[in-house]
């Protein structure tokens, strides 16, 4: 029998160093200054951007990526659908939290891109940013797609949400978690004809709240929708997108209050716990070149069943590059 391989990230031994001890990085991931230079590049760098001022309803969520290492704590390592050990394919470290600017959701944007920019190796290593609400999606696109090479007319999207987030002001602030995609598309960061947004539900303020993203040609998938034929839809999405690269952003209010009730923007009627990790694994071979999950809001997860979840979907999403990337 031939020798295992060694795995890309070493990972405490939890035989031996219990999960409820020990530096609380994200899935127990090494710290990205402790990976030594002299390994191969990290391939994913996973950070927290614990910013919140873009909200338009309730505050809080700028403790999410503390709630969530935390919870990450028993996210284990094989994935039994995919057959994958993620620790033995990918290198990936914990960078610590990205400096925020609590004040202004523009200065914020610029101050965390730069800080995206910096780390691991810029020709290599994938970002990966841990919310915050979802004004934080715009910066890591920014830092994603400079660190692709900036391809003309932008990066492909898959995005779950109960909202579009393609408004183009609320409130009179216009880099709110409203309004990510809208500014990513106008910076030539997204390519909204090669964008699914799936999970919406309502009700909206108005009609007027799909305007943009109709007009400029993203897949809207309703949650009803998705529920007749969601699977389809994305199937047939993913097929013609092809080995695009693609982000993946993914706002934990898509899923219904019963399963995450930790979020400051409440929609019901949305997937159950099991149903969005289903169409996590549907997404396989989806070529994912940077991603984050955001909008977890502990003051209202008393039981810290939306950080776990957020946690496992971090983990699905890493899973997606690895199964990929073994073929």
């Amino acid at each position: 029998m031939p020798p295992m391989p060694e795995p890309r990230t070493i990972l405490p031994d939890p035989h031996t160093t219990p999960r409820f001890a020990g530096v609380c990085t994200f899935c127990r991931f090494p710290r990205l200054e402790d990976v030594a230079p002299a390994q191969s590049p990290v391939d994913w760098a996973i950070y927290g951007a614990p910013f919140d001022g873009g909200v338009t309803y309730r505050s809080g969520c700028r403790f999410g990526p503390r709630a969530m290492r935390e919870a990450s704590q028993y996210v284990k390592n094989y994935h039994i659908e995919h057959d994958i050990h993620l620790p033995d394919v990918l290198s990936m470290a914990d960078a610590g939290d990205s400096p925020v600017r609590s004040f202004s959701c523009k200065e914020n944007a610029d101050t965390m891109a730069e800080f995206a920019r910096s780390l691991g190796d810029p020709k290599h290593t994938k970002l990966f940013a841990i919310g915050g609400d979802h004004s934080i999606a715009l910066p890591n696109i920014r830092a994603t797609w400079e660190r692709r090479g900036k391809p003309k007319g932008g990066l492909a999207l898959l995005h779950f949400d109960s909202h579009v987030d393609t408004l183009d002001k609320t409130l009179g602030e216009r880099y709110s978690h409203a309004s990510p995609f809208i500014r990513a598309i106008e910076e030539g960061c997204l390519d909204p004809t090669r964008m699914l947004t799936v999970g919406v539900k309502g009700p909206l303020n108005s009609k007027d709240d799909l305007v943009y993203a109709r007009e400029h040609g993203v897949t809207i998938v309703t949650y009803e929708h998705w529920r007749r034929e969601g699977a389809q839809i994305i199937a047939d999405f993913l097929r013609r997108i092809g080995d695009d690269e693609t982000y993946l952003t993914f706002d934990i209010d898509c899923v219904d209050p019963a399963y995450a009730p930790g979020t400051g923007t409440l929609s019901v009627g949305g997937f159950a716990s099991h149903e969005i990790l289903s169409v996590l694994r549907s997404l396989r071979g989806a070529n994912i070149v940077g991603a984050d999950v955001v909008e977890v809001l502990p003051d209202r997860d008393p039981t810290g069943i939306t950080a776990l979840l957020a946690s496992h979907a971090v983990f699905e999403i890493l899973c997606l590059d690895a199964v990929r990337r073994k073929g």
